[in-house]
């Protein structure tokens, strides 16, 4: 593990113990304590380049006040602009910033756009009351009011998530901050639950990063190795990353959770990044909310086994960083302009390669999954539908071997991250899964998409993902 690794490690291993000191502190002690440890971290770990989080959050406040009722896409175009702007000091001459810098960057750039919809959500529902003449009540997932600039500044700077994510919304931060008998919400059979695989996910990455050094495919030696042995090393490449990350998000959910961070009632229905989609009433006593069953998936980042053993690529996007994956469902993926679901998975893609770095690979990567999805979508409407249950199953279970496949060589671009070296893999593995991608989306176009009863038979294999994308 390299210097920043550990540094991560110990910033999420703190934040449990923290999360209980404030799990039953009250508003001003949760609001006030969580952003001066927030910062302090920032401060600690980013020193004089915490002036780059400092102006994006003013610049993002200042044009909340300004233009309240269209401030979602300016907010969206100011942050974005300033990651270019960030990621380009180098080659302006000043200093370049830490990689802990460019972590809190990309999880303010989160919240900061999704305050800046939740402002204007508000805004355009004051504006139809006005227009009405009577008030329709409070709606699911509103902000109460426009936060205040030391409010903003709270918001940005509460420690948790802070490197690592979750993300989570304006809406969620103010819910935890008024969470009514946080001493009646499970802290610490949830985070048991929920920690207990991290140890070995721990001991997992050790091993295949050591048998499996992701240097040496940079070696010119590697390239001698038979097309076999070529192949077989993107399987223990990703699964090395995917333990990494397995381990750094669970230990993240654990910091929410110690906090009783995200929890709602079980009735509420919470999404993962979105929070409640039902209202629930909160509880009127200790008794009450004692009585109730809560669960943290507003803040759940990662399904690891739905990962690991879903069956299709679109599914496996879901699972992974599902915070992130609501945000982009909800705030890019809605208004692309277009209303192709590929061409709309290529845009989202193609914004969140930016969100992750300027590196070529983010870009071959990212952009490799709109043909996947186009791919996997076309063949199985043209062909699942003509098997029988045996043939299905047998299908499905080839289905989930190609698209570990497919993000097994994806990956190879995320951690090689440079043109030369993504390419020079790809190329010597013949570009296997786009060509694969192709000969898959030429057969299904080729076949059409089945009979005159698909549709209503099996929807899901080539519309409900963009319905459920739209409901997200």
């Amino acid at each position: 593990m390299s210097p920043e690794e550990w540094t991560y490690l110990v910033v999420l291993l703190i934040s449990i113990p923290i999360g209980f000191l404030f799990k039953k502190a009250g508003p001003g002690l949760k609001r006030w304590g969580a952003a001066a440890v927030g910062l302090g971290l920032t401060l600690f770990t980013c020193g004089p380049h915490t002036l780059h989080s400092l102006i994006t959050i003013l610049g993002t406040w200042a044009l909340i006040q300004a233009q309240p009722c269209s401030c979602h896409a300016l907010a969206l175009a100011w942050t974005f602009s300033y990651l270019l702007f960030f990621r380009g000091l180098g080659l302006l001459g000043l200093p370049t910033p830490t990689p802990f810098t460019n972590a809190v960057q990309l999880l303010l750039t989160l919240k900061l756009v999704s305050l800046a919809s939740e402002v204007q959500d508000l805004h355009l529902a004051q504006r139809k009351e006005m227009a009405a003449g009577f008030s329709q009540g409070p709606s699911l997932g509103l902000l109460p009011y426009i936060p205040s600039l030391l409010e903003t500044l709270s918001y940005s700077y509460c420690y948790v998530g802070i490197m690592t994510g979750p993300f989570f919304r304006y809406r969620t931060y103010l819910d935890w901050l008024e969470q009514p008998f946080p001493g009646a919400v499970p802290s610490l059979r949830p985070l048991l639950r929920r920690a207990w695989p991290a140890p070995l996910f721990g001991l997992l990455f050790l091993l295949s990063s050591h048998l499996f050094p992701l240097e040496a495919v940079r070696e010119d030696a590697f390239y001698a190795r038979p097309l076999p042995a070529r192949l077989f090393y993107m399987v223990p490449v990703f699964f090395a990353f995917r333990m990494r990350f397995y381990v750094a998000w669970i230990a993240a959910e654990c910091g929410c959770i110690a906090a009783g961070f995200g929890a709602y009632p079980a009735a509420a229905k919470a999404r993962a990044g979105g929070g409640p989609t039902l209202p629930c009433p909160p509880p009127s006593s200790p008794e009450e909310a004692a009585a109730l069953e809560y669960d943290y998936e507003t803040i759940r980042n990662i399904d690891c086994y739905r990962t690991d053993f879903c069956t299709r690529v679109r599914e496996g996007m879901r699972y992974w960083n599902m915070t992130v994956q609501w945000w982009l469902a909800q705030y890019i993926y809605k208004s692309a302009p277009t209303r192709s679901y590929v061409l709309r998975s290529a845009w989202t893609m193609l914004l969140s390669a930016y969100w992750h770095g300027l590196h070529p690979g983010y870009y071959l990567s990212f952009l490799t999954i709109p043909l996947c999805l186009a791919a996997e979508g076309r063949l199985e409407a043209a062909l699942r539908w003509r098997l029988g249950p045996g043939g299905q199953q047998a299908w499905d279970w080839a289905h989930w071997f190609l698209k570990m496949r497919a993000y097994d060589y994806m990956c190879m671009g995320f951690v090689l991250l440079s043109l030369g070296d993504t390419l020079r893999y790809w190329a010597s593995v013949y570009f296997c899964i786009h060509v694969l991608a192709l000969a898959a989306l030429g057969l299904g176009l080729a076949l059409g998409a089945g009979g005159p009863g698909r549709r209503k038979a099996e929807p899901q294999a080539a519309g409900l993902a963009p319905e459920k994308l739209r409901e997200e």
